[in-house]
């Protein structure tokens, strides 16, 4: 396992200040949202070129941090149909450009449910599915172009929350340039918390061999019934159990820490992998 960090969870900041950042905790790459990270980059559209890539790719490398996934977090379903094809537009820009940061995925969620229930409350879940489709067929055969990976990651409010509707998606856009972020706990709630095994399971043998990227953090549930976020090794999220499929279907997978994973607690996070890696 080789871990690594959301980058903007250490803040946002200059290139220089976020790589040294990331490199005092010893992690060996960040998964890079430019626009939500660095401070001293115009990543809007039509503002990257392979110097600006290398520029930044140059300043990571100077602390031994590789950048191996860009994050895109676009909203492929966007109600408004300016914004939306403006944020494919962005993504599609990124795809070009993966390369030259030394990254060779692109990552995005799937659309934001509430926001596109508020202006069209009428439309049905197909129709919703449909616009979802037509925007991954555009960006996975951008990545097919360009020779990197369009990385779709599931979540429990998006389009894609459950483990056979990133199926569907597969099946219904066949291109061996989409690969899956896979983020347990984005797949689990208080509803089905109790049956992980099973929800795990299903994912690792539907699209297990498609992964290419983990994040990792953990929840709980309140008394109250809600899902809340914990420090990794405090919650409900059994991750001996997780990190044997893990190195089952995919070894040397790269773990990334996500939002609820404090930069203090890196240190002791790590350790919790290793342990949990070697648990029988």
């Amino acid at each position: 396992m080789r871990f690594g960090i959301l980058a903007h969870n250490l803040g946002k900041t200059t290139t220089e200040e976020l790589a040294r950042r990331v490199g005092s905790y010893g992690l060996g790459f960040v998964q890079l949202a430019l626009a939500k990270a660095l401070t001293d980059i115009d990543s809007s559209l039509g503002r990257l070129s392979p110097g600006l890539a290398n520029h930044v790719a140059d300043i990571f490398a100077r602390e031994n941090v590789r950048i191996s996934v860009l994050g895109c977090y676009i909203n492929p379903i966007d109600p408004d149909p300016e914004q939306r094809r403006l944020g494919i537009a962005r993504f599609k820009e990124h795809l070009r450009y993966a390369r030259d940061f030394g990254a060779s995925v692109v990552a995005t969620e799937t659309g934001t449910l509430r926001n596109y229930r508020e202006v069209f409350p009428n439309h049905s879940e197909e129709a919703i599915w449909a616009l979802l489709r037509s925007a991954v067929e555009e960006m996975a055969e951008e990545a097919e172009r360009w020779g990197v990976t369009l990385g779709l990651e599931a979540s429990g409010t998006e389009v894609i929350h459950t483990p056979e509707q990133m199926h569907r998606m597969l099946s219904e856009v066949r291109s061996a340039n989409i690969g899956i972020v896979m983020d347990p706990v984005n797949l689990l709630n208080p509803g089905n918390i109790d049956n992980q095994h099973d929800v795990i399971r299903r994912s690792f043998e539907l699209w297990g061999d498609r992964i290419v990227l983990t994040h990792v953090k953990d929840m709980d549930v309140t008394p109250d019934g809600k899902k809340q976020y914990v420090s990794l090794g405090k919650g409900r999220i059994d991750y001996p159990f997780f990190l044997r499929l893990l190195q089952e279907y995919k070894p040397f997978m790269n773990l990334s820490f996500e939002g609820g994973v404090e930069p203090a607690e890196i240190p002791d996070a790590i350790e919790f992998l290793k342990k949990a890696s070697r648990s029988e």
